[in-house]
């Protein structure tokens, strides 16, 4: 498979998975899943015709690691717009997390913290370097430190998504720093 077309997949499943099943007539259960048969059927009904061995492709390759297989169902690891339950424990997450942004946000950040806005999580990274790729899709990335040990000693509840993105419902603004 050429990498257009996993590209193209990718962005596919996510738009279903993570947005807008019901544009392909897809209904997710409680936790987000959804048959593999189901979602291959739906995509051919909807002229985007993906095969199982395109969609292991695309699952196995993602440098993100968006989906998880579990048998004959897929769902996206994180990032939705709908109402899901990822069913994620509590996890006691490491000193620092990081999280990518541009300049044109700071001062909402600076005022607000950071926010999930359409989204269920505010997305934390484990690492600088993802967080600056992440931020770089919007621009100019800045990579926001956020203490991650002092908000789960002040209360704070974080889970780990199954690719390794920290999830939190929001970070505060005395918990971030922008080191420039």
């Amino acid at each position: 498979m050429d990498e257009r077309r996993t590209v193209k997949v990718s962005k596919y499943l996510s738009a279903h998975l993570r947005h807008q099943p019901e544009r392909i007539g897809l209904t997710l259960d409680d936790n987000g899943w959804v048959a593999v048969g189901t979602l291959l059927d739906a995509a051919a009904r909807h002229g985007f015709p993906v095969t199982r061995a395109e969609l292991d492709h695309v699952v196995a390759v993602n440098d993100k690691r968006r989906f998880t297989v579990d048998g004959d169902r897929i769902r996206a690891n994180q990032g939705h717009t709908v109402t899901v339950d990822l069913d994620l424990p509590p996890a006691q997450p490491p000193a620092y997390l990081y999280h990518g942004t541009v300049a044109r946000v700071m001062d909402a950040i600076r005022a607000e913290g950071l926010r999930p806005m359409a989204r269920h999580h505010v997305h934390l990274s484990p690492d600088r370097e993802t967080a600056t790729r992440v931020g770089a899709r919007r621009g100019r990335p800045l990579v926001l430190t956020v203490d991650a040990g002092a908000m789960h000693r002040a209360g704070h509840v974080f889970r780990v998504s199954a690719n390794g993105v920290w999830l939190a419902d929001a970070v505060p603004p005395e918990f971030l720093r922008l080191r420039e």
